[in-house]
């Protein structure tokens, strides 16, 4: 009998990067192109620094 691989464990809430074309950014969103999707992404879910006035 052949020895099964352990399959990769799959964990809900994980951290994951695409890498993207930045095609706008509006105040409180940013629109980003990946492959041949647009998706939008809230400002809220960055770590933004704000700039000092």
């Amino acid at each position: 009998m052949a020895n099964q691989a352990e399959s990769p464990n799959i964990s809900v809430n994980s951290m994951i990067s695409l890498k993207g074309i930045v095609k706008a950014i509006f105040n409180d969103t940013i629109h980003v192109q990946i492959g041949g999707k647009v998706i939008t992404l809230p400002t809220s879910e960055f770590l933004l620094e704000k700039p000092i006035q």
